[in-house]
Formats: C-alpha cells, structure tokens, sequence
C-alpha cells in the first residue's frame, strides 16, 4: 500500500525503521502516514480508520488556513521597505540591548524581507531578522533578538540553548506561542 484516495482525501505511506506509527497533514491537505517497515497494511488501513475523525478536522483546519493564507492582503513594495527601515532603527537597539545580558558579541546585523524565517545567526556572529518582525508585539521581537543571539553561544536548540533564552526572558513560551499563533498569517503578507 503505497498510497491513494478515499473519500476525495489523497494519502500517501512513508516507511522508515521507526516503531509506531503516525498521521500528518501535508500543505497540499494530502495526508501523510508513517508507518514502521514491518505494520501490515490492514494495521495501517486500521490506524486510518481510527484516525479518521482527527484526520478530516485538521485538514479542515489546514484548508481554513490555507484559504486565508491565499486571501490574506499582500504588502505592497513601499510598505515592505518602510517596515524594512523600522526595523533597521529597532532591532539594532534591542540586540544592544540584550547582547551583554546574553554575554555575547555579534558581527554584522541585516534586515531582510523573508517568507519563512524570523531570523539566523552565522558562525561569523553576524546576525539577520526579518522587517515583518516590526507587525509582531515588541515581546515577540524581543524574543526572535534574544533566541538568536542565544545562538550566538549554542548553535542548535539543545537543552542548554533553551536554558539560555529562559534565563534571558523566563515567559519566552509566550512569545514562541504567539508566532506560533499569528505568524503564519504575518509571514503571508509577503509578496
């Protein structure tokens, strides 16, 4: 059972050596199925049957998205560049700011227009942000500043990274909550 259709819902089986077995929805709302090398296909048809309700509410949720997402006003060019030019004022500050709380040193700092990333950090210490930061609360860019120069002393997401951005902003789950949230819909304004 490689995959299929049933019911108007494309679903496809990935194996690989793992021991249980799973259920995503992809963007396109095709519906992905991971499944160990050894489950028998009357296990997985079994899975999907059990899943079916799960299955049909977050596609549900995924198409609501995704018609938004496809809805949503696109910024025009002066409006990406004057977002662009707040942000070259206000990150700055903020990476100032808590660059010696974080106790590191940074390079360069870029601003730049991206669909899907709110900021990275190189090996050089150079540091780049997103201008659509400047549409999220302060506590959210304050956020997105300090997770990447915590980057800066751990250059993955490890335990001691995450320990890191807490001892920094102890309620930083907020703000990973509220990108969670809304940044989807930001990022969308993106042309």
């Amino acid at each position: 059972m490689s995959g299929g259709s049933e019911d108007g819902i494309r679903y496809y089986i990935k194996r690989s050596r793992r021991k249980t077995v799973s259920v995503q929805i992809e963007p396109d709302l095709s519906v992905l199925i991971r499944a160990p090398f050894h489950m028998p296909d009357r296990d997985i048809e079994k899975f999907l049957r059990d899943s079916d309700d799960w299955i049909r509410k977050h596609r549900d949720e995924a198409r609501k998205k995704l018609l938004a997402k496809e809805t949503s006003p696109k910024l025009s060019m002066d409006e990406i560049r004057k977002l662009a030019e707040e942000a070259a004022k206000d990150i700055p500050e903020r990476v100032k700011r808590f660059a010696p709380i974080v106790g590191v040193d940074y390079g360069r700092i870029t601003i730049r227009n991206q669909k899907s990333r709110w900021g990275s950090c190189s090996s050089r210490k150079n540091l780049n942000f997103n201008c659509l930061l400047m549409l999220a609360p302060p506590e959210q860019r304050d956020y997105v500043v300090v997770h990447e120069l915590c980057h800066l002393k751990e250059m993955n997401h490890s335990k001691r990274f995450w320990k890191e951005v807490e001892r920094v902003l102890p309620d930083y789950k907020k703000s990973v909550k509220w990108l969670r949230e809304n940044g989807e819909d930001i990022m969308s304004k993106m042309i």
